[in-house]
Formats: structure tokens, C-alpha cells, sequence
């Protein structure tokens, strides 16, 4: 992608000097980082907004025809969540991703985590980065904070309606473990979700779709949430809530691999057989999935290829757009036909 700098000297002739973003901004009564958007051509403007901008712009004597196009140096990679994406088993590969696409194409890389303690245009600021990538869950106000800088933006396992981002096939996904449960016989299939995000949201919309597909009533109560959400220890109370069901579920569809490990080992404390009693599902295919007992069936995500695609849309430029990296399903020893063991 190319990121653009330049301007003319001002034609006020008690103002001498160059234009500045901040003179339009000023002058326009946006943002600095909504009037650089605007000049480079970059979403996140509405069409009245970016009229506006460069009208006025055009007005104060500032030349688009003089931008220069220069390429980019450095990129940031920001991640929103309480641990850092090296300790993640999900986000740790997709940092490799990234890192290695930022080698191959002499990128300078930098990393910082997101908390809510900390002011996040400082943040962007200190990175001095030509492009930022933007990885997991971003609240729509840290979202609209970094956009504030005016550099260049793009996702990864996120979605904004302005935004480019790379996610994995979601939907198709649980679309897939939904039904490879269903074939095995299972009828009581539930599903723990964890926060109310994109990606969760579009696993649970299939999971629903799958199973109306099949032919089976919808029951809300296999239908759940960790508690709290965002912690794994909130599997527990889950399980607690489907277990104590008058007719206990048969399988369970979990949003990621984490929880899927915790429901694993809640039926093996509590004399629970898997897959004989209860088939488990999860989704990612982390490190760990393989080596649990019994070996985890999963969705499997490739990671690396989710952060090598951010860089690449970073790079590209051009019109907002989305990356859909597709996904596999892996049947391992935690589902097995219903009957047959």
C-alpha cells in the first residue's frame, strides 16, 4: 500500500508557509486523522465527509496533484486482550504469519498490547508506524482511535463495515462441525459461545443453521454462554447449566479449542465418557488439541496464513475489501459415530 505525504505553500498571503492536515482540519472542523483519511482515499470517510475535505482543502491552496506516493516501512501490530499474543495458542502463530511476511518483504515489525488502562493514541503515536494492523476484538471506540491517526488500518479475526480484514471462514466452519455431529447421530448437539463477537457470532449463526438444516428443533437451553464470557474458567458453570438439563446434550459444539479442552476435562473429573456419552468439537486446532485425551476434533484454522494476508492487504492498498482464508474440519478421537464404540 502506499501511504501519501505532501502539499503546497499556503496563497494567504499574511499566512505564508506550507498547508497543513491540521489547517484543513481546523478549517473543516473534523479530526486530523478523518482529513488525512480523506486525502489519501482510505475508508473510514463518509462520501458528504470526504466531499467536504477536499473541496475545502482545494480551496486553501492545497494541490492534491503534488501528493508523492511513499511506500511502507513499518508496520504495528496491536492486539486487544489480557495477555500478550506470544503467550496466546491462537494469536502466537498468526504474530509468526505476520513476522515472517514482514521479512520476506523488509518490513520493520513492532507489537503492542491494547488495554483499557491505556491511552491508545499514545500508543499509535510511540509506534510511528506507516500501517497498522489491528488483530482479535477492538471496541468500536479503540477501533476509532487508532483509525485517528490516519494511517493506514486493516483486521485480522475482526470485522468493521470500513475497514479491509482477514478472518477465517467462520461461518463454513461450524457450518461443518455442526453437521459432522449430526452424521455421527447426534441430536442434542450443544453450543458454548464465549464474548459476543464477530467471529463467535457468525459460529453460532451456523451452528443454528445447521441444525434447523437437519431437521432439528431448536432447543435455547443448549444454547450457552461461558460465565463470565471472556474467561475459560467460565466453562464450568456452563457445563453445570447443560449437564443438569432434564435431557443432557449428547454432543457439544464449542466456540474455540480452549473451551472445548475445558469441557474435556469437566467430563473426565465427573466420570463422563467422551465420545460415548458426549461427543466435543472445538475449533482453531491449536498445539494442545492434538495431545488432549482423547485427541480433540476441531476446525482447523491456518493461522500463519490469517497474519501473511494482513500484511498483504496492507501492502496491496486499494479498495476496502475482505480476506476469507478458508478452514478444514479434523476428525479426531473425541467424535466417533454415536453407538459404535
Amino acid at each position: 500500500m502506499l501511504r501519501y505525504t505532501g502539499g503546497v505553500r499556503r496563497t494567504e498571503l499574511h499566512n505564508p508557509g506550507p498547508i497543513t492536515v491540521r489547517d484543513i482540519a481546523e478549517r473543516t472542523g473534523v479530526s486530523i486523522g478523518t482529513v488525512s483519511r480523506a486525502l489519501k482515499n482510505q475508508p473510514g470517510v463518509g462520501d458528504e465527509t470526504r466531499h467536504r475535505i477536499l473541496q475545502i482543502a482545494e480551496r486553501m491552496g492545497y494541490n492534491l496533484g503534488n501528493l508523492r506516493p511513499a511506500k511502507l516501512k513499518r508496520i504495528s501490530f496491536l492486539h486487544r486482550a489480557h495477555f500478550a499474543p506470544s503467550a496466546n495458542p491462537f494469536y502466537s502463530p498468526v504474530l509468526h504469519g505476520v513476522e515472517e511476511a514482514c521479512r520476506q518483504n523488509d518490513l520493520v515489525l513492532s507489537f503492542g498490547l491494547i488495554t483499557l488502562e491505556q491511552p491508545v493514541a499514545e500508543l499509535v503515536r510511540r509506534h510511528e508506524a506507516d500501517a497498522i494492523l489491528c488483530v482479535s476484538y477492538f471496541e468500536p471506540e479503540v477501533l476509532a482511535s487508532i483509525q485517528s491517526s490516519g494511517v493506514p488500518v486493516a483486521l485480522i479475526d475482526h470485522f468493521a463495515a470500513d475497514l479491509p480484514a482477514v478472518n477465517t471462514d467462520n461461518f463454513d466452519g461450524a457450518y461443518q462441525a455442526t453437521q459432522h455431529l449430526v452424521a455421527q447421530g447426534r441430536r442434542r448437539i450443544a453450543f458454548i459461545a464465549g464474548p459476543e463477537h464477530y467471529s463467535i457470532r457468525e459460529r453460532r449463526r451456523a451452528y443454528r443453521k445447521a441444525m434447523y438444516d437437519a431437521g432439528i428443533a431448536a432447543d435455547p437451553d443448549l444454547d450457552v454462554t461461558r460465565e463470565p464470557a471472556e474467561a475459560v474458567e467460565g466453562t464450568v458453570p456452563a457445563m453445570e447449566r447443560l449437564l443438569a438439563l432434564p435431557e443432557p446434550p449428547d454432543a457439544i459444539f464449542t466456540f474455540n479449542d480452549d473451551t472445548a479442552l475445558a469441557v474435556l476435562r469437566y467430563l473426565r473429573e465427573h466420570g463422563i465418557r467422551v465420545p460415548e456419552q458426549i461427543a466435543v468439537v472445538g475449533y482453531d486446532d491449536i498445539y494442545a488439541a492434538r495431545h488432549s485425551h482423547p485427541s480433540l476434533t476441531t476446525v482447523r484454522v491456518d493461522k500463519e496464513e490469517l497474519g501473511r494476508k494482513g500484511v498483504e492487504l496492507l501492502l496491496e492498498g486499494g479498495p476496502m475489501h475482505n480476506v476469507i482464508v478458508p478452514n478444514r474440519l479434523v476428525v479426531r478421537k473425541s467424535t466417533t459415530p454415536k453407538g459404535r464404540n
